[in-house]
């Protein structure tokens, strides 16, 4: 019996061991537990941590910046403090989380929304900054819409294609930069004529009510471009009411790649579509991982980096992407993509290819 004791305890002192070595990880989701692509986020960061074997724990704030601020007092300040915090900059919470962790012995890293450029000049490079992963929203904003444009048949010397535009929140630095791109594709574009931009937050019934309204007062948009998903299908609903129908009548774009919009795609209701982002806490865990390893992120690329994630998805990718399904290692071999004892030319092969070897 003692030695059967003896052995237990062995063996539990052996768990205990090595998940107190286990880097821990706490990301403040600042979406809702009910939208797909913030689910899939999470779902992607969590195949990541289970193959590089670290620690993750995810709260959602629900769309709530005073939600995710009490989070990060309570990670930051509490007696169990993880040794990773990783959030994003939506509605610019990130300097109040800075001071919080101040002096906390966490190490901080960014996803989605870094600082803005007058957050930093007044917050500065701290070291326990450590890193950061934004995707290509200006770029994704401006390719979604010139791509939308080529989609819609060719119209007459001095007529005029009418747009709408959906974006999400005016203070997400993300919805800021999409709009930024198309913006900058609408100014190439003479031919078409943007009638109203409005802000939906993100949500697909916001985007409905806004919608009925707007496409009787301009009857005769035919192209409309949105920052996600779900305000996309809240337009292609009012605009189904009017009688017509989306892909034969009016061309729709969206962000994200969630089952509805891949289907969507594939059906041909969608006419154009950016994803490939909700891989980004993924590739951010691959970095955290490295840190711990005790690789400088300087020496491979930068700590603080903007990578090419937003990409269009064809029918092909999509009936692809759909296919993959729910593995739940998303058939990904994160541990194969660590720095750790390369050469210092290696460069991280963060991209939607990746997942579809």
């Amino acid at each position: 019996m003692l030695k059967f004791l003896f052995a237990v305890l062995l063996t539990l002192g052996s768990v205990l061991g090595s998940s107190a070595q286990a880097a821990s990880v706490l990301f403040l989701n600042p979406g809702s537990t009910t939208e797909a692509f913030w689910i899939s986020y999470s779902q992607f960061m969590q195949a990541a941590a289970k193959d590089l074997g670290m620690d993750l724990q995810i709260l959602y704030s629900q769309r709530m910046p005073e939600l995710t601020i009490a989070q990060a007092r309570t990670a930051l300040q509490g007696p169990d403090r993880p040794d990773y915090l990783v959030f994003a900059n939506e509605q610019y919470v990130a300097p109040q989380i800075l001071r919080l962790a101040q002096g906390s012995g966490v190490k901080l890293f960014m996803v989605n929304a870094p600082l803005t450029d007058n957050q930093l000049s007044l917050l500065g490079n701290r070291p326990d900054r450590v890193g950061s992963l934004v995707p290509n929203d200006e770029e994704g904003g401006y390719l979604m819409l010139q791509a939308l444009i080529r989609q819609h048949p060719p119209v007459q010397p001095g007529q005029s294609i009418e747009l709408l535009a959906f974006s999400g929140l005016k203070i997400t630095p993300s919805a800021q930069l999409r709009e930024k791109g198309m913006l900058r594709a609408l100014a190439e574009h003479p031919e078409v004529r943007l009638r109203q931009l409005v802000y939906s937050g993100w949500t697909r019934e916001r985007a409905y009510e806004q919608a009925r309204l707007l496409f009787r007062r301009y009857p005769n948009v035919t192209l409309v471009w949105s920052a996600n998903d779900e305000m996309a299908f809240g337009a292609m609903q009012a605009f189904a009411e009017t009688g017509g129908t989306p892909g034969q009548d009016g061309w729709f774009s969206a962000f994200n790649t969630s089952p509805q919009a891949l289907k969507a795609i594939v059906d041909g209701r969608l006419s154009v579509l950016l994803g490939g982002h909700f891989t980004l806490g993924g590739w951010a865990m691959v970095e955290l991982h490295d840190i711990d390893q005790g690789v400088e992120l300087d020496q491979y690329g930068g700590r603080d980096r903007q990578i090419p994630l937003l990409q269009l998805i064809d029918k092909a990718q999509a009936k692809r992407l759909l296919a993959m399904g729910d593995a739940p290692d998303f058939g990904v071999s994160f541990r194969q993509l660590s720095a750790k004892g390369r050469p210092t030319s290696y460069r991280y092969p963060f991209s939607l290819q990746t997942l579809m070897r």
